[in-house]
């Protein structure tokens, strides 16, 4: 019999809140952060495991969105620089600056198209692409957005020679490359659970939050769950409920019984390439383009491999979410569209992810064109305020959550104290920003480890490493089939972290599946790592085992036998067949 989880029966114990939040993705678990700071009582649970939605589907860029000023969206704009400039600076350890580079292969298309879009068919019509003279317009409105003093230098046209002269692997069709600054993610779903962490802490007993526990109904006002680990169900009680499910939402509240029509999602594909010709041509930059049919696209090094993404198209919230065949296809084509000699294989694929970005419903309007921006929408349960948001993106999960706090407070008859502006997240909280403070901070909690060790748990955490050295014996050897992990660390942040399945450590946890060379030692070996912590014996070991060699065969494509893809399964919406109840 699998025992109550310690965050459930915390729930089950007191079943009230002055919130209840659904759904763990980053805004959810932002909202958190937020309301806990201001001693709210807050409670978040979360249907599968936290950050599993769209928030783990990023391109896994801190953006100000140069491309939405196309619609107009300034508002927007002005307040994603304002976030991309200040995690900049609060999660160091995560988000860094990012050299981008835009290759231009015409000069004057979409100078008449573009306006003409904006202001007289609403983004609808099928995209052209974008010359250098709407990029050079663009990128000078964008430095007055983007600069934040001065610090962030201005972007730079360069012609044909001397982006040639850099990239000397591009297409030599290019006629310009525009070059200027955002920034990197380069782990969204760590910086997420750091985000969480942050709030449960300072929430103490009057913050709580779960996962794996599903939304399937309400009672008299009263948010009923699902425990889908035990199959137990209660009621949870609170005076607002937030509906932050992303995709979902409309679905969430049809099974609270209050039906809305506010979603219209648009799928979002990547893959990642072992491919070091491909990695070496990018010259360490984001290379942020538009491709011949009008999508925007990047080819961008990250963690020694090349990520490839994305598409936009129409979705619903119960459509298998994988990458396709036909993306794929897609994403090569778009490679060669920019460095054509670089020959790019399915068998350097080392992983594929995709998800549904939670836009608005939007008719007939092309995908691309759809508001990124985010809508707080009012309604009623049963006499309970509810909340339920549409739209929204990762760089500006920090405002939102003020917005959606802010809202939640309202109805409660609460004013803000603390302000999230400026306050560090996680890991970043005290990271060291030269080579001298480097050098001070491993001196004072390397805990005995060598230097290369701390160094490696430093940039996997940032501060938050000096709890996982402590955790480490001294002289632990990595996992002989997780290069750079050890079996105490894993052990850990089973312990701290909530991971209720080995999914859930080799997607979210870490960045093993993300990185590729996975193997059926390698599941063997972290599955046995996080056992005693998670409460396994070897039957649950094995299982969780098949569990995550299926999930990854089926939604990532993963072979654990070997480079490649594994087949592309039918559409027959098997895998989703359990997502109504939130």
């Amino acid at each position: 019999m699998t025992t109550t989880r310690a965050s459930v029966a915390a729930l089950r114990e007191r079943p009230v809140a002055e919130v209840l939040i659904i759904g763990g993705g980053i805004n959810g678990i932002a909202t958190l952060r937020d309301l806990a700071l201001q001693g709210v009582d807050v409670v978040l649970v979360e249907r599968d495991d936290f950050v599993s939605g769209a928030s783990s589907a990023s391109s896994h860029m801190v953006h100000g969105g140069v491309r939405y000023l196309e619609n107009g969206e300034f508002r927007l704009v002005s307040e994603a620089v304002r976030e991309r400039n200040g995690l900049l600076k609060t999660a160091p350890h995560y988000v860094r600056p990012l050299k981008t580079t835009i290759p231009v292969f015409k000069t004057w298309s979409g100078v008449l198209s573009a306006p003409w879009r904006l202001l007289v068919t609403h983004g609808r019509g099928k995209p052209s692409e974008r010359g250098a003279l709407l990029i050079k317009a663009g990128l000078v409105i964008y430095d007055t957005f983007s600069r934040d003093g001065g610090s962030v230098p201005r972007h730079v046209f360069q012609g044909r020679r001397k982006t040639l002269a850099k990239f000397p692997r591009m297409n030599p069709d290019v006629k310009y490359t525009a070059t200027y600054y955002d920034a990197s993610m380069h782990d969204p779903e760590r910086l997420a659970l750091d985000v969480l962490h942050d709030g449960l802490a300072a929430g103490g007993d009057r913050a709580r939050a779960a996962n794996h526990l599903a939304v399937v109904g309400s009672n008299d006002g009263a948010v009923t769950v699902h425990d889908r680990m035990t199959g137990e169900e209660f009621d949870i009680r609170a005076k607002v409920i937030i509906n932050a499910t992303g995709q979902w939402t409309d679905l969430t509240n049809a099974a609270l019984g209050a039906p809305t029509r506010l979603m219209g999602g648009t799928k979002g594909s990547h893959i990642v390439l072992d491919n070091e010709e491909l990695l070496a041509a990018t010259r360490g930059r984001e290379i942020f383009f538009e491709h011949s049919d009008g999508r925007i696209v990047l080819i961008y090094p990250l963690r020694g491999r090349v990520l490839v993404g994305t598409t936009d198209v129409d979705a619903g919230p119960r459509e298998d979410v994988v990458c396709t065949d036909d993306e794929i296809d897609y994403f090569f084509d778009l490679v060669g569209h920019v460095f054509p000699d670089i020959p790019v294989t399915r068998d350097q694929i080392v992983y594929t992810f995709s998800g549904i970005r939670p836009l608005p419903r939007h008719d007939h309007t092309s995908p691309g064109f759809v508001s990124r921006d985010y809508r707080i929408i009012p309604g009623m349960l049963d006499g309970t305020p509810t909340l339920s948001l549409v739209g929204g993106k990762w760089t500006t999960f920090r405002a939102l959550a003020a917005h959606l706090a802010r809202e939640a407070m309202h109805e409660l008859g609460l004013t803000r104290t603390v302000s999230t502006a400026g306050l560090a997240i996680g890991g970043g909280r005290g990271y060291p920003m030269t080579e001298t403070a480097r050098r001070a901070w491993i001196a004072a909690y390397s805990a005995g480890h060598e230097r290369a060790v701390a160094e490696a748990m430093l940039n996997r955490y940032g501060t938050r490493a000096a709890g996982i050295l402590a955790a480490i014996p001294v002289g632990s050897a990595p996992l002989p089939h997780v290069p750079g992990y050890y079996r105490a660390e894993l052990a850990h942040l089973a312990a701290t972290e909530q991971p209720v399945h080995l999914i859930d450590v080799l997607l979210r946890r870490t960045a093993l599946a993300f990185v590729g060379g996975l193997s059926p030692e390698t599941l063997r070996e972290v599955a046995e790592s996080v056992a005693a912590p998670l409460g396994w014996d070897a039957e649950a070991v094995a299982a969780e085992i098949a569990h995550a060699a299926d999930e990854l065969r089926t939604a990532h494509r993963v072979l654990l036998t070997g480079p490649g893809v594994a087949p592309e399964r039918p559409a027959d919406g098997a895998a989703v067949s359990a997502l109504a109840p939130y």
